[in-house]
């Protein structure tokens, strides 16, 4: 038997309200449900609800700390989300990752192509899990790695995003659940120690290659994540360096962050492009309609994307019936809290927000389960503010001071590869499967039965 955690929340709150709390020994985990009360937590007492409640991210629940930025708290988050924005985070940053986004999409379309040739339907997330690991570790790393150790580290991904779940008695038992889950306590063990075999010697080989620059006083034309990591100072603890475990589990947090969640998303978007072949065949006369004739590049233009305000409506659409997640990271008070004047948040407790909830509420929504882009458009659309801060309708990357830092990116991503790919290839049902739109949860709220779909060229592709 499968326990439904998110039904069971989601009936209680139709039966007691937009709180639900829950102890299990020590531990008070509470469950907002409520749009206005996810408000008044997030954005009118952010600084609050500013903290962790110890290690929630992945990476940091297997080596049991909390020395990423998901999970840190107080002046080290500060300083840690500080250096991830200002060197990674940034449009002109955005920009100079640009030829990385057309490599990587060379790399899913050679793919394509080749179902295209075999005839066989293209399994969507397996490709779009591969092109999302070449271009964050080109981001962390600043190369192109072998075919061979993507894989390496994407099996390693998977492989924890799909015990994620199991994986989180040891945040609620940190001290007693090595003992009471003891196999699953190795399990996480014997992944931990992949993850440094693989990942140390790539950290190791960055730093000797960033010294010899150096040394030799060259500029390299590309500073990836990794180098702004190398020149960390931690001035409250006498201005030493981040050491190359600390850096593996940096790197490690923008992977699950940036990896997962946006191949689950375009595979949503995608079903639902499938699903409805209309919303498909708008969406590829907004492109046609924008992109020059005149061009004859494979790839659309970054600068054209925001003139396609449909694209952007598809993205959004996905975004809030299909959120990557469906509760943000836990979030912790350091003293008691009380919302709408009833509601007592009280110290130390656990506090989730159910993202899925909010954005398909049927009192916000019309028709909340159907996916329907138009509704991002006109003069609903403009007043829709997914980062939550002037209301909470839908906030797929959290909001308030924990807000995701990598919206922007993430959006620009989901942008630009589904304009892409819609713009080369019709994409169309496998006869004789029927779509399965159903979910399953992992880190993610992924689709229970992977899609699969046949690809057609729309036009001659070089």
């Amino acid at each position: 038997m499968i326990f439904d955690l998110e039904s069971v929340l989601r009936d209680l709150c139709d039966k007691y309200g937009p709180i639900i709390t829950i102890r299990i020994f020590s531990t008070i985990t509470i469950f907002i449900a409520s749009p206005s009360l996810a408000h008044q937590a997030l954005i009118q007492n952010g600084a609050a609800f500013n903290y962790r409640p110890g290690p929630v991210t992945p990476s940091c629940i297997m080596d049991n700390s909390n020395s990423d930025i998901g999970s840190s708290s107080g002046n080290r988050w500060r300083f840690l989300r500080r250096n991830l924005t200002s060197e990674v985070l940034t449009p002109s940053r955005y920009k100079s990752f640009g030829h990385t986004r057309k490599w990587v999409f060379q790399t899913l379309d050679t793919l394509l192509k080749s179902h295209v040739e075999s005839g066989e339907p293209v399994p969507v997330i397996d490709h779009f899990r591969y092109a999302m690991f070449c271009l964050l570790l080109f981001v962390c790393f600043g190369e192109k790695l072998d075919e061979k150790v993507i894989r390496e580290i994407e099996n390693m991904e998977r492989e924890k995003m799909a015990n994620y779940k199991r994986f989180i008695v040891f945040i609620l038992f940190p001290k007693l659940g090595k003992f009471i889950f003891r196999k699953r306590w190795l399990q996480m063990q014997e992944m931990r120690r992949q993850q440094k075999s693989i990942l140390l010697p790539l950290i190791k080989s960055r730093r000797e290659r960033k010294e010899q620059i150096k040394q030799e006083n060259r500029d390299e034309n590309f500073v990836a994540y990794i180098d702004a990591l190398f020149d960390l100072e931690i001035k409250e603890e006498g201005g030493r360096k981040v050491g190359d475990e600390e850096v593996m589990i940096l790197i490690m947090e923008v992977l699950d962050a940036g990896s997962d969640t946006t191949s689950t998303m375009l595979q949503w978007i995608m079903a639902n492009l499938v699903k409805d072949q209309k919303i498909q065949e708008n969406l590829y006369s907004e492109i046609d309609g924008v992109v020059d004739k005149e061009e004859d590049d494979d790839e659309i233009r970054e600068e054209d994307l925001p003139k396609m305000k449909y694209l952007r409506a598809v993205i959004l659409e996905g975004l809030r019936l299909h959120p990557p997640s469906h509760y943000s990271l836990p979030h912790t008070v350091v003293e008691d809290i009380v919302l709408n004047g009833e509601y007592l948040i009280p110290k130390n407790a656990m506090v989730n927000f159910m993202v899925a909830t909010m954005g398909r509420d049927p009192k916000a929504w019309k028709d909340s389960m159907e996916f329907k882009p138009e509704r991002h458009l006109g003069d609903e659309g403009e007043v829709i503010d997914i980062t939550g801060s002037k209301e909470i309708k839908m906030i797929p990357f959290s909001a308030g001071r924990r807000i995701c830092p990598g919206l922007g990116l993430g959006l620009l991503h989901l942008e630009f590869f589904v304009a892409n790919m819609i713009r080369n290839y019709k994409w169309v049902p496998v006869e004789g499967d029927e779509l399965d739109m159903s979910e399953k949860q992992e880190l993610t709220a992924v689709m229970k039965t992977p899609l699969r779909a046949h690809v057609f060229p729309r036009r001659t592709i070089n």
